[in-house]
């Protein structure tokens, strides 16, 4: 082995320092680029609800204009339903962090289900990108319109009372948040009564319409057209308090069931890994639909509030909700084969 002049050497380190500047110039010149050029194809919007549903309708209200503020950038809706949004949110996970594809996660897929599955694989606070919290609402507890025995909470319990293991109540989904507040009611009220699962809101809201069920809690988004048609009966809100967005029904908590305050949600997340010139512009636009008034009055019409939050509120909901559910899962024993 020869041996180094201190000239050599001290020209090798110069040269190293021009390598790494120039690894470090090139990896911040394909940061920008990649931003640049995003999007190369349609970006896929993964929503694990079936079509037609609440989350579903919000999807494709938000989509043309999102893609307004993306430069027209091509959007697609693909529905994953099934498995309490399990199918879905996996989808999303095992995709390429290219900013191509987007997960439409809810309060059930992506809070409830780190607390009623033990074998997700995939953490619901670490892997995906929290980007915008579009919408928050009620649940709602409904029975059928021409039910002329139920008109509030109290008169529903004396019938499940008087009737036990008789009645049908609705899921729309197993592990959303609706099929949470159905087990916590089941608990609360010491009623018995037989629970039939659905692939997604609009078949158990035909199914309550039809008379196959008599009762089921669902988001306020998923059957606002039927209540206003006055197809199903609201008796009861899952909020603290009364909803200006269904004035006149009182609140699960304000009809002695205190533990009902819970809110369904709607957001768009990001798979882990996705760059931050990608996600940065996809925040943007989305926070930029804020002050669409139009927008926002469609939601109303749909029963939720806007919020398109930025990507940091979203992410302090999703683990007060995961925390909030693990807690309250354990002390009521609740699976999700409920």
């Amino acid at each position: 082995m020869h041996s180094m002049t201190r000239r050599q050497f001290q020209q090798q380190l110069l040269g190293l320092g021009a390598i790494g500047f120039g690894l470090a110039a090139n990896g911040y010149a394909q940061t920008q680029s990649t931003g640049d050029k995003w999007p190369i194809r349609a970006i896929r919007i993964i929503s694990p609800d079936a079509a037609g549903s609440g989350n579903d309708i919000f999807a494709r209200l938000i989509s043309p204009l999102l893609s307004e503020a993306l430069g027209g950038a091509a959007i697609v809706i693909e529905n994953k339903p099934g498995a309490g949004g399990r199918i879905g949110v996996e989808a999303a996970f095992r995709s390429a962090p290219d900013g191509h594809t987007l997960l439409l996660g809810n309060a059930g897929s992506n809070g409830i289900n780190a607390a009623i599955y033990k074998d997700l694989p995939y953490d619901l606070e670490k892997d995906f990108v929290p980007l915008s919290l579009l919408a928050v609402g009620p649940n709602v507890l409904v029975v059928n319109a021409k039910n002329n025995d139920v008109n509030d909470l109290a008169s529903l319990i004396r019938v499940l009372k008087s009737r036990p293991g008789e009645i049908n109540f609705g899921i729309t989904t197993p592990g959303s948040s609706a099929h949470l507040m159905t087990e916590l009611f089941r608990l609360q009220s010491g009623t018995q009564f037989v629970s039939i699962s659905y692939k997604g809101a609009p078949e158990a809201a035909r199914a309550l319409i039809g008379g196959e069920v008599q009762a089921n809690f669902t988001n306020l988004s998923n059957i606002m057209s039927q209540i206003q048609a006055k197809e199903v009966k609201a008796i009861a809100v899952t909020t603290a308090t009364q909803t200006p967005l269904l004035p006149g029904v009182k609140s699960m908590a304000e009809q002695g069931m205190p533990e009902f305050d819970a809110s369904a949600w709607t957001a768009i997340f990001a798979p882990k890994g996705t760059p931050k010139a990608i996600t940065d512009r996809l925040q943007a636009a989305l926070v930029s639909l804020r002050n669409n008034a139009a927008l926002r009055e469609r939601f109303l019409s749909q029963g939720t509030q806007m919020i398109m939050s930025d990507g940091e509120t979203l992410g302090k909901r999703v683990s007060a909700d995961v925390q909030r559910w693990k807690a309250l899962v354990a002390a009521a024993k609740i699976t999700a084969n409920q």
